[in-house]
């Protein structure tokens, strides 16, 4: 049987918006112009030549019934969090952060050489799952693997699978991909999704070509793919560097204030009171 390449169904514009105490972001998904991409329920790009754009950080605050993925490209990001975790993660590093039944955290980005980028998804949790225990896995760069070809482009294989190649992150109930694709200049690459997971590119470098016979694409933009068994990329005479994102969508109803999202309004009204009462984190 043809294996059938998705098309692409929708191109976004990333929006400027302001989060934390004062960070400069641009905003793909959680917008007007998208509220959620099931089961993804926020994408950011941050990152500036300007420190003033990101020093402010986002001081402690409260997350449940999520998924938090922070990915960087260049400088770094100090945390701790109410489990008693500190440390930081620098340029090629990622943090999957399964917030469940609820964690207080701070996350203050700092420039190293200059530069300070990365990337922020949030990925809802099901309905079994929200109020799971908190955990964390943090992988530093070294450790994630990459796919390398003769023609080289390069995949690091964050979570999901790229030929023989594993991901670091596992376990993850959306059975995700998260992969991060370098292309030359007039090279092809085909990725297998499975069919019914919901998914999406972001290009953040380059322009590139998403579909068969389709327009190229430049950066930014968070393209969203149709169904089907595949994602075919083409690059003419720029390079391209972007995202690959999917998972498999919980088709559940959703009810979020900030950093809480929940199924019903009545469990958000929880949420608050935990906070308010100080039974929030639940140990």
């Amino acid at each position: 049987m043809n294996s059938e390449s998705r098309k692409v169904a929708r191109i976004i514009h990333p929006q400027w918006v302001m989060e934390g105490a004062g960070v400069k972001l641009k905003r793909s998904i959680a917008t007007q112009t998208l509220d959620y991409l099931d089961p993804f329920l926020l994408f950011d790009h941050f990152g500036s030549d300007d420190p003033a754009d990101y020093l402010p950080g986002f001081p402690t605050h409260p997350h449940r019934g999520i998924e938090t993925v922070t990915y960087m490209l260049a400088g770094k990001v100090n945390h701790r969090d109410s489990m008693g975790n500190a440390g930081s993660i620098q340029a090629g590093d990622m943090q999957w952060m399964t917030a469940g039944s609820g964690i207080l955290h701070e996350e203050m980005p700092q420039p190293l050489d200059g530069k300070m980028e990365g990337f922020q998804l949030w990925v809802n949790l099901p309905a079994k799952l929200k109020m799971t225990k908190p955990r964390y896995q943090e992988v530093v760069s070294k450790n994630i693997p990459e796919a390398k070809r003769d023609d080289g482009i390069k995949v690091r294989v964050i979570a999901g699978h790229v030929g023989d190649v594993s991901g670091a992150v596992t376990e993850i109930y959306a059975d995700p991909d998260y992969l991060d694709v370098t292309m030359n200049a007039h090279t092809a690459f085909s990725h297998p999704i499975a069919r019914g997971h919901t998914a999406f590119a972001y290009v953040f470098d380059g322009e590139g070509t998403f579909e068969p016979n389709g327009k190229s694409i430049p950066s930014p933009r968070l393209v969203i793919f149709s169904d089907g068994d595949q994602i075919d990329v083409t690059t003419a005479a720029q390079p391209i560097r972007f995202l690959v994102v999917s998972g498999k969508p919980l088709y559940e109803p959703i009810s979020r204030y900030g950093p809480f999202v929940m199924n019903t309004r009545e469990e958000i009204l929880q949420a608050l009171e935990d906070l308010q009462n100080g039974t929030f984190v639940k140990g």
